[in-house]
């Protein structure tokens, strides 16, 4: 089924990135669509088969500068790739999605030369996975306040506390933490990233369980019982995590919005088809009635409005002028209006939209993370409004 996304794409991004998204797309239809139904009811994690096709499409390594082993793309590419696999599935998007967003991305723009030339190789191959260890069980829209703590114990840091709904867990090598280091500082002068093995003495992971969204992604919780580790494995500046921590979530936020119209996306085309081949009342298509129109035409629209508005912001992030408000006005708007639409969506295709093999079902569960990964709608709308508060 030709997907109506392409359409808006090709007058969006230049003929070399259209390439690009044409093949992760076909891969997506080809390697994975046709598997999903049986990982699904098997419950299973993204097999590590897929993960390896991925590694050698080279997913795992796109913005990443071919001097340290990647494809030399950039953050465009990231998110049209999100496009092209969420389609089917956010689960398997978001394991290249969060490897490179929120694992070797805080590396790329924070480490040393030294830290990237350890790493960022492996990465990109996809054979070293890092995962950003953010969210706690006592923290969530507070992130900027961690709970875990990172203490001075001669040239090491000693780390304590937990970590969960932790992206690709299962895979980590290691784990960026974000611990407070300075219980005195100011807010944004409180905490530091430090680079930790999974494999280091006092790490132990627990898969959470009982999890009904993103169901082919790992997500774990991640425990910290007096990990010492070297002070040259902090990430950035000591005491400037948050700076580590923004800069990671702004371009994460663009790939969560990308899932979003991705999700919408296939239930546009989904919903678009069956409502011409289901025949009821006087032998017609229920597609001929205005308010099954309606629901159409209004996915439609916002599919075009924001992956319009995405691309752009995208290119903004390439150039390094994105804002925080920017990042977080699409992502909230692109969650919001996706998962809203695709309840509709589900109306118009009634009782059979509860089936598993129809997809939408997959796409209506997933689509609550992007409501609240990244940070949460409600708490980004606080950060939006600011400016507009500002007098003057």
């Amino acid at each position: 089924m030709p997907r109506r996304i392409d359409t808006y794409l090709k007058d969006l991004i230049p003929e070399e990135k259209m390439d690009f998204y044409s093949v992760v797309r076909d891969f997506s239809d080809n390697e994975i669509a046709p598997m999903l139904l049986a990982w699904e009811r098997d419950h299973v994690l993204v097999p590590d088969e897929c993960i390896a096709k991925m590694g050698e499409l080279g997913l795992f390594g796109l913005p990443i500068a071919e001097e340290y082993g990647g494809q030399g793309g950039d953050h465009t590419d990231l998110v049209l790739m999100g496009l092209a696999i969420g389609y089917h599935s956010q689960s398997v998007a978001i394991t290249p999605g969060a490897a490179i967003s929120l694992g070797a991305k805080p590396v790329q723009l924070f480490g040393t030369e030294e830290q990237k030339r350890e790493h960022l190789p492996d990465l990109a191959a996809g054979k070293r996975m890092f995962v950003f260890g953010l969210s706690e069980p006592g923290r969530g829209s507070d992130a900027a306040n961690p709970e875990v703590t990172a203490e001075k114990k001669g040239d090491r840091w000693v780390i304590n506390g937990e970590k969960c709904w932790s992206t690709n867990a299962r895979w980590a090598s290691h784990v960026v933490v974000h611990a407070l280091s300075n219980a005195g500082g100011s807010h944004a002068k409180r905490s530091t990233c430090v680079i930790v093995p999974m494999d280091a003495p006092g790490v132990s992971y627990q898969e959470m369980s009982g999890k009904r969204v993103w169901e082919q992604s790992s997500t774990g919780s991640i425990i910290f019982d007096g990990v010492e580790v070297p002070l040259d494995d902090t990430l950035g500046e000591e005491d400037n995590g948050f700076k580590v921590m923004v800069n990671t979530l702004n371009g994460g936020r663009l790939f969560i919005a990308g899932l979003a119209l991705a999700s919408l996306a296939f239930a546009l085309d989904k919903t678009r088809v069956y409502a011409e081949e289901r025949i009821q009342f006087n032998d017609k298509p229920i597609g001929r009635f205005q308010r099954v129109q309606d629901v159409v035409i209004d996915m439609d629209i916002a599919l075009e409005r924001n992956l319009t508005w995405l691309m752009h912001l995208c290119r903004l992030y390439d150039e390094g002028t994105l804002t925080r408000e920017q990042a977080a006005k699409v992502k909230v708007d692109s969650s919001r209006a996706a998962s809203d639409l695709l309840v509709l969506a589900m109306e118009v295709c009634g009782g059979v939209a509860c089936l598993d093999e129809f997809g939408l079902i997959r796409h209506h569960n997933d689509l609550f993370v992007t409501r609240v990964g990244e940070g949460s709608n409600f708490a980004l709308k606080d950060l939006i409004v600011r400016p507009l508060r500002e007098q003057g």
